[in-house]
C-alpha cells in the first residue's frame, strides 16, 4: 500500500517546495533586481517620507485637493465584528461593492454624488469615473476629464489661476501604454503633491 502512495507523496512534497517556495522566492528576487521601485510597492515619497503608493488611491476630501474615484472598500466595525463599515481605499479589503444596476442604494448614492458635483461645476457634464467605484476599490487614477472637471473648484479654493491648475493636470496626464493600451489617466496623489508644491 505504501508503495502506491510513495510516488504521490514525493510529487506532492517536491511540487510544494518548487511552486510554493522556490518559484516565489526566485520571482521576488528577479523582481527586486529588475523592477526595484515596483517590487517595493511603487511608493511615493516627499521630503524623505513615504506618503503613499502610486498603485493605491487615497481619500482626499478637502476642496483644495483633487478627489479620486469613490471607493467601495470596507473594514470590520470596531464595535461589532459581525458588521462592516465604509473604509475608503482599504488595501487589506480590496473589492468593489455587490450593488448592481438595479440597486436602489447604488442609484441613490450615484444620484446624490452627481447632484453635488453638478452644483460644483454646473456647465460641464459630470465624468462617470467621479461617481462610480472601480472593481478593486483602490483605483489611484482618474480620467483627464475627471481632473479637468475639478479644476475650477481647486483653483478657486487655492486662489490660483485656472490655467495654472489646468497645466498641472496636463503635465500629470499619462497617455495610453505603448500608445494603444488602456486609457489616458491622472494619478491623483501625484497631482495633489504637484499642486501643493506649486502653491508654495
Amino acid at each position: 500500500m505504501l508503495k502506491e502512495f510513495r510516488p504521490a507523496i514525493v510529487v506532492l512534497v517536491a511540487m510544494t517546495i518548487i511552486t510554493g517556495l522556490a518559484y516565489p522566492l526566485a520571482m521576488t528576487g528577479v523582481a527586486g533586481v529588475l523592477f526595484p521601485r515596483q517590487a517595493q510597492g511603487s511608493l511615493i515619497t516627499r521630503d524623505g517620507q513615504v506618503v503613499g503608493s502610486s498603485l493605491i488611491g487615497q481619500s482626499f476630501t478637502e476642496d483644495k485637493y483633487f478627489h479620486g474615484r469613490p471607493s467601495a472598500t470596507t473594514a470590520a466595525d470596531p464595535n461589532d465584528s459581525t458588521k462592516s463599515i465604509s473604509a475608503p481605499y482599504n488595501a487589506a479589503n480590496s473589492g468593489g461593492s455587490n450593488l448592481g444596476p438595479t440597486s436602489q442604494a447604488l442609484n441613490d448614492r450615484v444620484k446624490a454624488d452627481v447632484e453635488k458635483l453638478q452644483a460644483e461645476n454646473p456647465s460641464v457634464k459630470v465624468p462617470a469615473d467621479l461617481v462610480t467605484t472601480s472593481a478593486s476599490g483602490l483605483d489611484p487614477d482618474i480620467s483627464p476629464e475627471g481632473a479637468l472637471f475639478q479644476v475650477p473648484r481647486v483653483a478657486k479654493t487655492r486662489n490660483m489661476p485656472e490655467a495654472e491648475v489646468r497645466k498641472l493636470v496636463d503635465d500629470h496626464t499619462e497617455s495610453r501604454f505603448a500608445g494603444v493600451l488602456g486609457e489616458p489617466k491622472v494619478n491623483v496623489l501625484a497631482l495633489n503633491m504637484a499642486l501643493d508644491a506649486a502653491a508654495k
